[in-house]
């Protein structure tokens, strides 16, 4: 699949890190590094824009190796990019550890997978068909 992008970053486009990756990793657009202190929110810009074909998205999620050794992650994870959006993509970075966390420019700091997506039409009904779950929540499957 191709999509058109705008890159107004002093990096590169997003890229797969290895050959079956899913995600394509996106970039600190960043002229100096930004500290993210304990519990702060920044949204990091990356410089891209992007243009999706419709029934298309683009999620995007947090590295999971910052997660583990730092405690980054991003607030509205997934955050979805949708096809008729044409802004700047920026990510919303969250430092949750109790260390101040440094983020240096061109430093890969989320994932990005285009996903294609299915629109709805709700049918109205009085009841729906039973299941074997029924109306079992958070836990009602067991442990294992």
């Amino acid at each position: 699949m191709k999509i058109k992008i705008v890159n107004n970053s002093n990096f590169g486009e997003p890229a797969y890190s290895t050959p079956l990756s899913a995600g394509m990793d996106l970039r600190a657009n960043l002229t100096e590094p930004l500290i993210l202190k304990p519990l702060q929110r920044a949204l990091v810009p990356t410089g891209l824009h992007i243009e999706l074909p419709a029934g298309y998205e683009a999620q995007v999620r947090p590295r999971s190796g910052l997660a583990v050794k730092h405690g980054i992650s991003i607030v509205n994870s997934p955050g979805t990019i949708d096809a008729d959006y044409r802004g700047e993509i920026k990510v919303v970075l969250i430092n949750l550890s109790s260390e101040d966390f440094q983020i240096n420019p061109g430093e890969r700091i989320a994932q990005m997978v285009v996903a294609r997506h299915e629109r709805v039409e709700w049918v109205p009904v009085t009841e729906l068909e039973a299941s074997g779950r029924g109306e079992g929540g958070f836990g009602s499957t067991g442990q294992n």
